[in-house]
């Protein structure tokens, strides 16, 4: 299960900017993207009001990816076709089903049959213990994106209920969005147009309540697409989901069919004994921000700050695996991945159960 708790930016190595006020480095604005929505005025939402409508707004989106929720058994079909042109591994087509009773439990697999390789996965989580089966040391990248596309994409208002809140108005495909921008508490609010680097934005319908843009970071975008969408007592899933980096398709989602399991067959809910004996599986957890400083000895009003965006997945041994730039045109684009990847990563040492995150890494070059 992916959770979408989210550690809010963290410095972390290099040496922090001293700066405040006028003398504070210049950062340039997020590159441009067609997903990228939010182009406009922009409002600090402070006010006890607003900011517990934008939070609501939130929640109705989310609510809708909460099929387990319904308390109803069912059967979830997906596949899926990843094309990073080699930055992240196994590409080519894949196909997931989930099966959820709530009485059982969770059973959900998957498989790749690519060009790059092949891949299995299952996964069992039955009376609190969570058990696996698969063919590598850790979940692919892209199968955990998918996943995340699709379960719980958007942060509950109690996981965010500290959050800079900024929202503003947009335009996708012709419908009229309002997007909620969200950042780490310390940060100070502006009503500057655009999004910032640090922000996560949450692009919603407010006539469907349903999640049209969603982008962790600038540079990576979940498009998300409801035409023909399947639905289970009241809860839509979109039909597809495109998974954008740099402007280049890297993923294409399709939900082939979710139907009701009024009786799951018992026997696909127990663990072998292969799966016990290896103990705990790895479970899929919270996105993390984390912020590297590079070459930051000036400081002064002629100063620049130019972010690059790295993005991969922390592993329960710590390791960074499938790291790449989201702004790869940019000349300080493989520093900032070599950098990213000589970080340590802070771990969940008290949790017994191995877990493994997305983590975006916001790498600042600093320059007179």
């Amino acid at each position: 299960m992916v959770y979408t708790r989210v550690s809010w930016l963290i410095v972390a190595g290099g040496l922090a900017l001293q700066v405040s006020g006028q003398n504070a480095p210049r950062t340039p604005p997020i590159p441009s993207d067609p997903l990228e929505t939010v182009i406009g005025p922009v409002r600090v939402v402070k006010a006890r009001a607003p900011r517990a409508a934008a939070l609501q707004l939130l929640d109705r989106a989310r609510s809708s990816y909460g099929v387990r929720s319904a308390g109803r058994g069912y059967d979830l079909k997906v596949t899926f076709t990843v094309n990073s042109g080699g930055q992240t591994e196994y590409d080519g087509a894949w196909e997931m089903e989930d099966m959820f009773d709530p009485q059982l439990g969770l059973r959900w697999t998957a498989r790749s049959s690519g060009s790059s390789g092949s891949y299995a996965i299952t996964r069992i989580s039955s009376l609190g213990m969570l058990y696996g089966d698969d063919t590598a040391s850790y979940v692919p990248l892209r199968l955990q994106e998918v996943r995340a596309a699709l379960f719980d994409p958007i942060p509950s208002s109690g996981n965010v209920k500290n959050a800079l809140v900024r929202t503003s108005t947009a335009t996708f495909t012709g419908a009229q969005l309002t997007c909620v921008l969200l950042s780490s508490a310390g940060k100070s609010g502006t009503a500057a147009p655009g999004r910032r680097w640090d922000e996560t934005e949450e692009c919603i319908d407010p006539q469907s309540g349903l999640l049209r843009v969603h982008s962790q970071i600038p540079g990576r975008y979940y498009a998300y697409d409801y035409a023909n969408a399947p639905q289970l007592d009241g809860h839509v899933l979109p039909r597809r989901v495109t998974v954008t980096e740099a402007g280049k398709i890297v993923t294409e989602i399709s939900v082939d069919s979710l139907t009701e399991l009024p009786a799951a067959d018992p026997s696909l809910f127990v663990p072998s004994d292969e799966m016990k004996a290896k103990g705990r599986a790895i479970a899929l957890v919270g996105s993390q921000k984390f912020r590297r400083v590079l070459e930051s000895g000036f400081s002064g009003r002629g100063a620049t700050v130019q972010p690059v965006c790295v993005f991969g997945v922390v592993t329960p041994t710590g390791e960074l695996a499938e790291a790449h730039s989201l702004q790869p045109w940019d000349p300080n684009s493989q520093t900032a991945v070599e950098a990213a990847r000589q970080m340590t990563f802070p771990l969940v040492p008290s949790s017994p159960i191995p877990q493994q995150h997305f983590v975006f890494v916001i790498v600042e070059f600093v320059s007179p």
